[in-house]
């Protein structure tokens, strides 16, 4: 199987999806868009990735490369591919397929809990995640649940975790993905929206005692990517 990652900043690269990959004996080719790269044709990949950003889905002005993007993925999506989009990526998703995306009513950001909706759980590549389960969290705003999409999961402090669309097309607005070295790369590069920590908010040290947890994560991330392989082209 052929994987592509968008990827919007230096420092939130594929995670765990890369180790993935290599163990699957799949390849993984990634476009830099920060750096002026541009999304392949989708006749190159089998799995599109839309990995997460500080930046927002409607910031075209200061992105300009955004709306490519969003082109790109529409081209995966009409043209069957499977799509995975994590966080910005799954806002991204959200809104090609018609969904909206505003700010959240509060900053989550840390481990947290994830419950799925039924609908959710009853979808066969959702099937690997429990009913509920904690994962990692950094975002700021949150996408509707686009039409015709099943809404898959939600959080305390966010309703909108998770959707799918047409089977395959997948939007999760916390990370599976993410490793120690992950984490800690969005602690330094994103410092300032740890600056006061709260009941949504972690602090730094909190994340660091959540660590046994990437475990888990782990094994949720090659359940869902081994259903998308199944159910890919």
């Amino acid at each position: 199987m052929r994987l592509h990652a968008l990827q919007h900043v230096p420092f939130e690269g594929v995670g765990a999806i890369a180790a993935w990959a290599a163990d699957r004996g799949h390849t993984l080719a990634t476009t830099h868009l920060y750096a002026g790269e541009t999304p392949p044709p989708v006749g190159e990949y089998d799995l599109l990735v839309v990995m997460g950003g500080p930046m927002g889905v409607y910031d075209e002005q200061n992105y300009p490369w955004l709306a490519g993007e969003k082109k790109a993925i529409a081209a995966a999506v009409a043209g069957n591919k499977a799509v995975l989009g994590i966080c910005l990526g799954a806002q991204l998703v959200a809104v090609v397929l018609g969904g909206a995306v505003t700010r959240n009513p509060v900053p989550e950001i840390g481990w947290f809990k994830v419950t799925m909706t039924p609908e959710g759980q009853a979808e066969p590549v959702l099937a690997g995640l429990p009913e509920s389960f904690y994962a990692f969290h950094w975002h700021g705003d949150t996408f509707a649940i686009p039409p015709g999409a099943v809404h898959a999961a939600s959080s305390a402090a966010c309703a909108n975790q998770a959707f799918v669309s047409k089977g395959k097309v997948i939007g999760l607005q916390f990370h599976l993905e993410s490793t120690p070295a992950t984490m800690q790369n969005l602690i330094k590069h994103c410092a300032a929206d740890v600056a006061l920590p709260g009941p949504t908010v972690h602090h730094p040290k909190q994340m660091h005692a959540g660590r046994e947890a990437f475990k888990d994560i782990k094994a949720y991330l090659f359940g869902l990517l081994d259903a998308l392989a199944a159910h890919g082209n």
